[in-house]
């Protein structure tokens, strides 16, 4: 694995200061084989990502199923090792130090589920699910434990916290169990927070209240949040910038304001025109969605992933050379060679 340290600068981020996370260079390779042993290529998720994530700071990766947000999620959280690349939480490295040091790190870092109902054990109450945290980070005391407990679920709006203590998640709904969620990886006052498409499972009615809380939460605590999701409709109501994710790369990276209103890189735009419109005289209208589905990561393509299906790629050099970030605004950056006025 390289070890070489990065000098990738993320020119998006509002912050100066070291940042609390930094992903450099950063890949996530699954190993295929034949026959079980025989190497037959990698599955490149994730290929050469870098950002930076300020403390307190809420950032939004979004792209449709398949472009690698779970992966580098998973990588994020230390529970896939990086094909090469560093991740670095507080400048060091988390795959550096050993078991402890990894145990160290993921205590500083809380993880809420998509699907709340499969996230909670169903044969634990929700103050042993609150609980079990709490003992495994060595807090002792009992009285303790239920005091963190308590100040937990009044802090989700999970009220009065003492008529739920001794509930299973089956007798939540699903709001509920998703306040309990976040309870849960807020329980041990971390500094970074990884929100796994936190409302997709849930009614349309409760999306908004959750997000809100999350967004509550975050800026209370000063908390270091990466929201995962695959629709945009909702990331204005939690992310102060917006990493848009196309074949295991990042393509544009801006503030949320820009993103949704001054989108760049065509994928960006697809992605913007495929959010659906509740009028009903919107509903029959044909938007201008690209053809096609997204490459292989087995084998993607060379050049811009996205060039064959873009009707803006340029012949002969989008589908030969990948496209480099290049800055087009204040804290705004694409990979796209419609923006690079150094091509060739």
């Amino acid at each position: 694995m390289n070890t070489q340290k990065s000098t990738v600068v993320d020119v998006t981020a509002r912050s100066t200061e070291k940042p609390l996370l930094s992903v450099r260079n950063l890949k996530v390779w699954y190993e295929l084989k034949r026959f079980g042993f025989l190497h037959a290529g990698y599955v490149k998720a994730v290929d050469n990502v870098s950002f930076d994530l300020p403390r307190g700071e809420a950032i939004a990766v979004v792209g449709e199923s398949g472009c690698g947000k779970s992966s580098l999620m998973k990588a994020i959280l230390g529970l896939v090792h990086p094909h090469d690349g560093e991740i670095l939480f507080e400048g060091k490295n988390i795959w550096e130090g050993g078991r402890e040091a990894m145990r160290a790190y993921r205590m500083q870092v809380g993880y809420v589920q998509q699907d709340p109902y499969g996230a909670l054990p169903p044969f634990m109450t929700i103050k042993r699910i609150l609980e079990e945290p709490l003992i495994l980070a060595g807090v002792k005391d009992k009285k303790k434990r239920l005091e963190r407990i308590i100040r937990s679920l009044e802090e989700v709006k999970v009220s009065p916290p003492e008529d739920f203590l001794n509930k299973y998640p089956h007798m939540l709904s699903g709001g509920q169990q998703q306040r309990v969620v976040i309870a849960r990886a807020l329980i041990r006052d971390p500094k970074m927070l990884i929100a796994d498409e936190p409302v997709s499972m849930l009614d349309a009615s409760v999306r908004v209240e959750i997000l809100k809380l999350l967004d509550e939460v975050q800026k209370e605590r000063n908390l270091s949040v990466i929201y995962i999701t695959h629709d945009l409709s909702t990331v204005r109501y939690f992310s102060e910038r917006i990493f848009v994710m196309y074949a295991g790369k990042l393509i544009e990276k801006a503030s949320t304001h820009e993103i949704l209103h001054n989108p760049k890189h065509p994928y960006t735009l697809a992605l913007l025109n495929a959010i659906s419109d509740p009028l009903a005289e919107n509903a029959t209208k044909l938007r201008d969605i690209p053809p096609g589905e997204p490459p292989s990561l087995v084998s993607p393509p060379p050049g811009c992933r996205f060039h064959p299906r873009c009707e803006k790629a340029i012949k002969g050099l989008c589908e030969v050379k990948e496209p480099r970030h290049v800055q087009v605004g204040e804290r705004h950056t694409v990979a796209c060679w419609l923006y690079d006025e150094e091509r060739e």
